[in-house]
């Protein structure tokens, strides 16, 4: 499963009062307008992630790009950063004795 389908919305982001966006597909080949687009939703680099209201404005720029970017709720953001941090998270260390078990009653 590919980024864009990982992390598409499927709650209406009408509900949402910030939303966040992630840029999923690359920048060069894209169209001219689409580049202005990104880079005034401060887009830069791919899989870089900006908050933003909900606005009319902000939705019409993201009905431009919406096969670049993926939009999530803040809900939705949240939890993917927490299952990304459980699956971070240091685990305790693995302790491997390759020595035999000493015998209790040698002298």
């Amino acid at each position: 499963m590919n980024a864009f389908k990982a992390y598409k919305a499927c709650v209406p982001i009408a509900w949402s009062p910030n939303l966040y966006i992630t840029l999923v597909r690359g920048i060069p080949g894209t169209r001219r307008l689409h580049r202005r687009t990104l880079e005034a939703l401060r887009l830069g680099k791919c899989n870089r992630t900006v908050m933003r209201w909900n606005t009319p404005t902000v939705r019409g720029m993201l009905q431009q790009v919406k096969r670049l970017v993926v939009v999530e709720t803040e809900e939705m953001y949240k939890a993917r950063k927490l299952k990304e941090a459980d699956h971070r998270a240091l685990r305790a260390p693995l302790v491997i004795n390759h020595l035999p078990p000493a015998s209790a009653g040698s002298s």
